[in-house]
């Protein structure tokens, strides 16, 4: 999972869908966690799950940056639209 997790991308996705789910993880205790996941429309036309990431409470655009960021940092430079709900 971790060399899929950080593998490298595409420099350009027409289109990149973010939202976050909320679940419960047991993790010694059970907490609500955030599940942040990042899918991309190819430019062939594919979709690529780009990533998935456990966050630690609720949904926040600080972890955002942080998911925004490795994507940058894995290869993506340009992207013609996101969509995200809230």
């Amino acid at each position: 999972m971790v060399e899929w997790q950080n593998r490298p991308l595409d420099a350009v996705y027409p289109v990149i869908f973010i939202d976050a789910i909320h679940v419960k993880i047991r993790d010694g205790q059970v907490a609500n966690r955030s599940i942040y996941v990042a899918l991309a429309v190819t430019c062939e036309g594919r979709r690529d799950i780009l990533g998935l990431w456990a966050g630690d409470g609720g949904e926040g655009a600080e972890y955002w940056l942080h998911v925004l960021t490795e994507l940058k940092n894995r290869g993506v430079a340009d992207v013609l639209m996101v969509a995200a709900t809230g």
